[in-house]
C-alpha cells in the first residue's frame, strides 16, 4: 500500500514541476510581449514629441523674428518707415510665392530612360495675380510637362543646365498668362533617378 501511495504523490510531484515550467513559459512570454508593446509604443509616441517640438521651435522663431526687428526699427527713430517697408518687403515675397505640383517625367540618359521629378514654385509680382494663375493651370502644367520631358540628362546635368531650365519655365509659363506677373522660378525638389 505504501507503494501505492508513493506512486500518485511522485506523478503530482512530476506534473507540478512540468506546470511550473509552463508558468514560466507563460510568464517569459507575456513579459517578452509587454516589453515589445512598451518599445513600440515609446517609439511612436517619442517620434510624436520631436515633430512637436520642432513645430514649437519654428513658431517661437519666426515670432522672435518679427519682436527683434520691431524694436530694431523704433530705436532709429526716423528708420522706422524705412524698416517697416523692409518688413514689408521680407514678408511680400513669402505671401507671393506660389507652388505648383511635382512634375514627374521621363528623360533620356543616352542609354536609357529615367525619370526626372521636379517641384516648382513661382514668385509672383503680386498676391493678385494667383488667381490669374489658378485659372490658366492646365495650360501652365501642359507647357511645364512638355519642356521638361524634352530634355536630355546632359541638359540638366549641371548648374547652367538648371539655371537655364528655370528660363525656360519661366518663359514657357509667360506664353500661358501675360508676361512680367512672375518675378522668378524657384526648384524646391529637383531628383534625376
Amino acid at each position: 500500500m505504501a507503494k501505492d501511495e508513493q506512486a500518485p504523490v511522485e506523478a503530482e510531484a512530476e506534473n507540478a514541476g512540468g506546470g511550473k515550467k509552463k508558468l514560466f513559459i507563460i510568464i517569459g512570454a507575456a513579459v517578452a510581449v509587454a516589453l515589445v508593446l512598451g518599445v513600440v509604443a515609446f517609439m511612436m509616441l517619442g517620434k510624436g514629441d520631436k515633430k512637436t517640438e520642432k513645430e514649437g521651435e519654428a513658431t517661437p522663431a519666426a515670432g522672435e523674428h518679427g519682436a527683434a526687428a520691431a524694436p530694431a526699427a523704433g530705436a532709429h527713430g526716423g528708420a522706422a518707415p524705412a524698416a517697416a517697408a523692409g518688413a514689408t518687403a521680407v514678408g511680400g515675397p513669402s505671401a507671393n510665392i506660389f507652388p505648383l505640383d511635382p512634375f514627374i517625367v521621363n528623360i533620356y540618359d543616352g542609354q536609357e530612360l529615367r525619370y526626372l521629378k521636379v517641384k516648382v514654385e513661382l514668385e509672383m509680382v503680386s498676391p493678385a495675380i494667383k488667381a490669374e494663375i489658378e485659372g490658366r493651370m492646365a495650360p501652365i502644367r501642359d507647357s511645364v510637362l512638355i519642356l521638361l520631358s524634352a530634355k536630355t540628362l546632359q541638359d540638366i546635368q549641371d548648374v547652367q543646365g538648371k539655371n537655364t531650365l528655370k528660363d525656360e519655365i519661366l518663359a514657357a509659363i509667360n506664353r500661358n498668362i501675360p508676361p512680367g506677373k512672375i518675378a522668378k522660378v524657384y526648384f524646391t525638389d529637383f531628383v534625376v533617378q
